[in-house]
């Protein structure tokens, strides 16, 4: 039955997009300048979009691998956040692939720091870049040609249409520039904020809201700058207004990656209240010092020469300010992120996930992914460490699922073998596989699947295949669970029975499949050279040969010596042959992990930690 508040939820969306529409188209039609206005804004989000798309696709998988290298130190960390910020003008989509990579454990918390700090500073590009043009220059001839060259790059190949959909983004934002300024200097002529300011520290208060405000709504502390600017250059701001509103946008920006950051694991929620602590305590500083540091910009801007360009002592003011604050955190980031640590610790891990049998009077969760942070969509490598994190979850509730199917505790996996407990009948409370593969491992794997699927990113051919075989892995891991809720029906029947032979043959196959499930988990745990892990696989498939033809040996002589029937020996037959098939299921996801080159196809086969560390880490 279809959830009434679910359905409901698209139609109210729906109605309360069409109803800002018409609020806003109506908006247009009562002040050209404001619709000038806002078409400039809209202009300069889309070259925004234009160019980070652009250099991500230029990158490819450069990008990702350009990270991992640019964090061996602090420094590096450092130059790595302003220069990507200067690059796709965006802090906020920067943030976002730190907490991604973070969360993966592509980076550390420390470096992830640094790069934040870098961030800042890098949103200070764009503001530069409209001050240095100053007021009086229109920009729109310059993005002219540039269109022009973008379109006729967009029909030669995929790397020329990324360089075109470049230069298209760059041109958007030069036009974009120039209309807000238009639709500024068309509003001033009705509308004075300046009549409406409040003075004194509540006016400095309220215009740090409305930059908190503006970049929260509009997702971009550039886009929030630009308008400042744009009033600034059109006269609609005085300068210590815009020097609060640069204030604002900075605390404004820390709310994507706190966004970001919420589905995300401990590692990137750490890395999230960093950066708010870092905005919140670079934003106080720069308001209890507003007036002195807008005496500093505006001495300095007299000593080179610019005189009383409020443009430029914005630009100044707004490096200043992040500038103290870096110097200011620095020494400290080593400190932060134990303090982080400690403030965020990791959950407290179970021994075992599927815990029915433990807690018989809980109603059990559908269980869903762990791993799969929507913010690792956005690089190819986050994703894919994501995905690993995510088949090994699904790898150990496989292993757990198929050791209930064998009527065996999960405590079996590991440790010495209860000799008693593999002859013994199944308890009254034994677990269903059934209802398990629906608990535990059908969401998995539906999460897993829709995941995969929305990676936009262009992959290269290493990255291509990577995907392929976690698709397989995932496949043959749900595969190997079902079969296993085929044999639970045989076995269940059998073990109940007294001394016979038949059961004496089921007691068999129950030690041998989770004989497999210790040895694949061990073999996912050993650190070899690939050719000895291989040649330990091969000793995997002997050992699963060699039993599977004794023991249809030893079925056709009971049936020949009248100890079974052929009804019995049907079912056995059946039966072994779904064992055979979990066997094949999860060595073949061991060999899937035999990757030449790619240190993440060795991770996809490590379906168990180490002996002392629970069966799942939780983050």
């Amino acid at each position: 039955m279809p959830d009434p508040g679910r359905s409901l939820q698209p139609g109210l969306r729906l109605f309360l997009g069409c109803c800002l529409g018409a609020l806003l188209a109506f908006s247009f039609w009562l002040s050209a300048g404001w619709l000038q206005l806002s078409a400039g804004l809209a202009l300069f989000l889309f070259g925004m979009q234009c160019l980070e798309e652009a250099l991500r696709d230029l990158a490819g998988g450069k990008l990702e691998s350009l990270l991992a290298r640019s964090t061996a130190t602090p420094f590096k960390s450092l130059m790595f956040g302003v220069s990507a910020t200067m690059l796709t003008q965006s802090s906020s989509l920067v943030s976002l692939l730190t907490i991604a990579f973070i969360s993966s454990g592509l980076i550390k918390l420390a470096a992830g720091i640094a790069i934040i700090f870098g961030a800042n500073l890098g949103t200070t590009s764009g503001i530069w870049l409209l001050a240095l043009a100053g007021q009086n220059l229109s920009l729109g001839p310059l993005a002219l040609p540039l269109l022009v060259f973008g379109v006729l790059a967009g029909f030669n190949g995929e790397r020329s249409r990324a360089v075109g959909r470049l230069l298209l983004g760059i041109a958007f934002l030069f036009l974009g520039i120039d209309q807000m300024k238009t639709g500024f200097a068309a509003v001033g002529g009705g509308f004075d904020p300046l009549h409406y300011a409040l003075p004194g520290f509540l006016g400095q208060l309220t215009f740090v809201g409305i930059g908190v405000l503006v970049t929260v709504v509009l997702q971009s502390s550039h886009a929030s700058l630009m308008l400042t600017l744009a009033a600034l250059s059109s006269g609609q701001l005085m300068l210590d207004q815009g020097l609060a509103i640069a204030i604002g946008s900075n605390v404004g920006s820390t709310v994507t990656a706190v966004i970001g950051s919420l589905r995300g694991g401990r590692a990137g929620q750490r890395l999230a209240l960093a950066h708010v602590l870092f905005n919140l305590v670079t934003a106080l500083i720069a308001l209890a010092l507003l007036v002195p540091l807008g005496a500093l910009v505006h001495w300095l801007g007299r000593q080179v020469g610019l005189g009383d360009n409020a443009l430029i002592q914005l630009a100044l003011f707004h490096t200043l300010f992040n500038s103290i604050g870096v110097l200011l955190f620095w020494p400290w980031q080593t400190r932060l992120a134990g303090l982080l640590e400690r403030l965020l610790p990791e959950p407290v891990e179970p021994h075992v996930l599927i815990t029915e049998l433990t807690h018989p009077d809980t109603e059990p969760a559908v269980t869903h992914s762990r791993y799969l942070d929507d913010a690792a969509l956005a690089s190819a490598d986050a994703a894919a460490h994501a995905v690993v994190l995510e088949l090994q979850h699904l790898g150990r509730l496989s292993l757990e699922v198929i050791c209930h199917a064998l009527y065996l505790p999960v405590d079996q996996l590991s440790g010495p073998l209860d000799e008693a407990r593999m002859r013994g009948q199944p308890g009254p409370h034994e677990l269903d596989a059934e209802q398990l593969y629906q608990r535990h491992i059908k969401g998995v794997y539906a999460d897993l699947l829709s995941f995969m699927s929305r990676l936009e990113a262009d992959l290269d051919t290493p990255h291509q295949e990577f995907w392929v075989h976690c698709q397989l892995v995932a496949l043959q891991l749900v595969d190997a669970v079902k079969d296993a809720k085929h044999l639970q029906k045989n076995l269940g029947r059998f073990l109940h029975q007294g001394d016979s032979a038949v059961r004496d043959d089921y007691v068999e196959l129950r030690r041998h499949l989770l004989g497999v499930l210790r040895q694949v988990r061990e073999l996912g745990r050993l650190e070899l050279p690939e050719e000895a892990w291989a040649e330990r696989l091969r000793e995997l498939d002997e050992k699963a040969a060699q039993f599977d033809a004794t023991f249809r040996h030893r079925l056709f002589a009971d049936v020949r010596d009248k100890r079974l029937d052929g009804l019995l020996a049907s079912s056995l037959m059946n039966d072994l042959g779904y064992a055979s098939r979990i066997t094949q299921s999860l060595r073949n996801v061991l060999l899937l992990g035999l990757g030449e080159g790619n240190e993440m196809f060795r991770a996809v086969r490590q379906l168990a930690p180490d002996d002392d560390r629970p069966l799942i880490r939780l983050d």
